[in-house]
């Protein structure tokens, strides 16, 4: 039996949101999940408490997914053989440890 391989985290910028990090770090453990790439950083009007992360549009290879805490949003790029609802359990199993 081949052990999953883990998938990887890249670092292009040097801002993130407050604890998006670890939970991109337990997202990438998980079977299906190739590359992870937090991008573009920006602020909003709206106000979120806790950091929420929302599957946005579909991209080559992926999914883009918006990531919400406070008055700040991050895109977050996840390359990944998994079909959408499976992505999306894959988040909230990251996002509850």
């Amino acid at each position: 039996m081949t052990k999953p391989t883990e998938g990887r985290l890249v670092w292009n910028h040097s801002t993130h949101i407050n604890s998006l990090i670890p939970v991109l770090e337990r997202l990438i453990k998980q079977d299906g999940i190739q590359t992870v790439t937090p991008g573009q950083i920006g602020r909003v009007k709206g106000h979120c408490p806790h950091l929420q992360l929302r599957i946005s549009v579909p991209i080559r290879g992926g999914f883009k997914v918006i990531a919400r805490q406070g008055k700040t949003v991050q895109e977050v790029f996840i390359l990944t053989n998994l079909q959408q609802n499976q992505l999306e359990e894959a988040i909230a199993i990251a996002m509850k440890k």
